[in-house]
């Protein structure tokens, strides 16, 4: 799922060219390729946030972008305490490449972390050793968890597309975005500004008690309005609270229809 960026430090890195996939893409290797090819032709760095690097569902398989011919030396990885052992809390990471693009991510780094728990690196760094050794093993937890939660995946989205919302399923990661123009409901403008997608969102927790997440913030403003329809669900939760929010979308399926019916 690499989410890849081509972007301009400051005057560390002074070639600009973005691409974007979203994280609930996970490129094919000929779509790695094909960027490959662009950044070698342009001569443009990459970098590669691969935080969702073991979240990946089947049969999707992930490919690091730093392993393709010729994107070594141009490369940098991200990687994510937090999202590989569910650890969001523990603000750590780590970024992978060639020594003069570290030196400059080093910079930029120093700059903008104050605090980095040494326990903790020490507690990440024994987690990825124990996990590592038994890669290949259904108990790693580098497997299980994709398999957990790719079950939840399937259960939300079905529950989803019941009371006539379109899921877009997500090849990897644990969130899951939702066109809700279907059901054609209409939010008055209250006057705050806030586009359609935040008014849906506010009116769920109000009335339904279902708390998501308004997609079009990640849009500039030139595009907001193409996510304007749009709202994001988590699933990496505990079975019985994906079944009270299975239950609170059957109640809203009913309520529709009743209103619908009169």
């Amino acid at each position: 799922m690499d989410l890849v960026f081509f972007v301009s430090f400051l005057f560390y890195f002074p070639r600009l060219h973005l691409f974007f996939s979203f994280p609930w893409q996970v490129f094919s290797r000929e779509e790695l390729e094909m960027i490959a090819e662009l950044c070698k032709k342009h001569d443009a760095l990459c970098i590669s946030d691969d935080v969702y690097e073991w979240l990946v569902y089947q049969p999707n398989k992930m490919i690091k972008m730093a392993t393709l011919p010729g994107m070594e030396e141009r490369t940098i990885t991200i990687g994510s305490a937090g999202k590989t052992f569910s650890l969001t809390g523990w603000k750590l990471g780590w970024s992978v490449g060639p020594a003069p693009l570290i030196k400059c991510m080093s910079t930029v780094h120093g700059q903008s972390i104050y605090t980095c728990p040494t326990v903790l690196q020490e507690a990440v760094a024994h987690g990825l050793e124990v996990e590592m050794e038994r890669l290949n093993s259904k108990d790693c937890y580098f497997n299980s968890l994709p398999a957990e939660l790719m079950h939840k995946r399937e259960w939300l989205a079905q529950s989803l597309r019941d009371i006539g919302l379109v899921p877009v399923v997500p090849e990897g990661c644990y969130f899951m975005l939702v066109d809700t123009s279907p059901l054609g409901m209409h939010f008055e403008d209250d006057g705050s500004g806030r586009s359609y997608d935040y008014r849906m969102v506010y009116w769920l927790t109000e009335s339904k008690g279902l708390a998501t997440i308004p997609v079009s913030p990640f849009y500039t403003d030139e595009h907001k309005h193409l996510a304007a329809k749009f709202i994001r669900f988590c699933f990496c939760k505990e079975d019985s609270t994906l079944e009270k929010a299975a239950a609170k979308l059957k109640e809203w399926k009913e309520s529709l229809s009743g209103s619908s019916s009169s």
